[in-house]
């Protein structure tokens, strides 16, 4: 077996969330680099942070790429895994803050290849989930650019996965959507007649910011208030946390357990699974604090040492 580790370039530490786009956007046209070679685009899912989650294929992309745009989601530890040679550049964006606007984002994509370079376009999550993949991969090929597109472990999955509480179940849910809180413009998604089907487990991304309106919402348009509803933060990290209530405690629990994003909204009748599943889930025991309505459980109390048991 090939150990990975020896896949993993050392780099000095980054603190992400203090990164500033210093990318001049060109205005005049892209140029095709001397002797007509034109690069490839690689959009690549960097997973839901943690590392290990990482596939085999984009870790080869990645050690191989002379160009790296990668997103505010993409953790520190992957971004150490790209070619130490590789140019990192942050485009990354947050609600109402944005590094580079998307076109900016595009050009580069486009400026880059064209000048004949291996450019891995590194996003959280998957590319295609939520991601804008599709529309990058759009500019992409208007410009006659070859490109290779690799699937990441989504957060829905991760979170829903490390937590134990699984997204499907003959018992309680035959269906999955994934939602986005807030359409392109900017406005809410207020679709709530939407997601009423009790047989259904609804995960919505990027609305913990409108929480108390989005569950208001789906109570009017129907929807039992009595509903299971779980939110889930910082997915699969060490930091991940879970708050677990109703469709109609939640909002009040958040206002008073203060998860912080990037977050995942779980509903339906699978999140009734996470009590029958927490003192014996490995992936929650021993790793970061999970928020509970009735007590917060410190894992490490539970279990002092992980390692042990394995």
């Amino acid at each position: 077996m090939t150990d990975s580790s020896a896949f993993i370039a050392t780099l000095p530490s980054n603190d992400l969330s203090n990164k500033k786009c210093n990318v001049n956007v060109l205005n005049t046209p892209p140029t095709i680099a001397e002797g007509g070679k034109v690069g490839t685009v690689h959009l690549v899912g960097a997973g839901s942070g943690d590392p290990e989650l990482l596939t085999l294929k984009a870790l080869r992309v990645m050690q191989r790429a002379d160009i790296v745009l990668y997103d505010s989601l993409v953790s520190e530890d992957i971004l150490d895994m790209c070619a130490l040679t590789a140019e990192k550049i942050f485009v990354g964006k947050r609600r109402a803050n944005h590094a580079l606007p998307q076109e900016g984002i595009n050009e580069l994509l486009v400026k880059h290849a064209l000048a004949g370079k291996t450019v891995v376009r590194l996003k959280g999550g998957d590319p295609f989930i939520f991601g804008r993949g599709g529309e990058e991969l759009q500019e992409v090929v208007r410009h006659g650019i070859r490109f290779e597109s690799i699937p990441g472990i989504t957060a829905a999955s991760a979170a829903a996965s490390r937590a134990g509480i699984p997204l499907t179940h003959r018992d309680h849910a035959q269906a999955v959507k994934f939602v986005t809180a807030c359409k392109k413009s900017g406005a809410a998604n207020n679709d709530y007649d939407e997601h009423l089907d009790s047989k259904q487990t609804v995960v919505f991304y990027m609305g913990l910011h409108r929480l108390g309106e989005l569950t208001e919402g789906l109570i009017a348009a129907g929807r039992d208030s009595e509903t299971p509803f779980a939110v889930i933060s910082h997915a699969s990290l060490p930091t991940q946390q879970l708050l677990i209530g109703t469709l109609g405690s939640i909002a009040n629990q958040q206002a008073i357990a203060k998860l912080p994003t990037p977050a995942l909204l779980i509903m339906g009748d699978v999140v009734t699974l996470y009590h029958e599943f927490a003192d014996y889930n490995l992936g929650a025991v021993g790793k970061g604090a999970f928020v509970d309505v009735n007590k917060v459980i410190s894992s490490n109390h539970l279990i002092p040492n992980l390692e042990s048991m394995t």
